[in-house]
């Protein structure tokens, strides 16, 4: 569980970051889990962006895709989240304590 101080930090951080990935039409799928998890093990934060097309509700989909990938939701704002895992082998991220 994230304070609101490494929140903070993970929002500030994300804020220059650009979306790695969309979830459209199809919504959540285990193909997307995959590969999210994957990119969260190389990048620990990661901004995606809902498109329009997708039928899901924003908070919906931020949840699925947290719980499937172990994730912390850092920030939801409109239709882009920001998701942080601690990677295993490639800690990059230095949050406050």
């Amino acid at each position: 569980m994230l304070t609101n101080k490494q929140k903070s930090t993970l929002r500030s951080m994300a804020n220059s970051l650009r979306p790695l990935f969309q979830v459209g039409k199809d919504g959540v799928s285990h193909n997307l889990i995959n590969t999210l998890s994957d990119s969260l093990e190389a990048h620990e934060l990661v901004k995606l962006n809902i498109l329009k097309t997708c039928s899901e509700d924003v908070r919906q989909v931020a949840l699925d895709l947290s719980s499937g990938t172990h994730a912390e939701v850092v920030q939801i704002i409109g239709r882009t989240i920001v998701l942080y895992r601690e990677s295993r082998e490639h800690r990059r991220i230095e949050l406050p304590r």
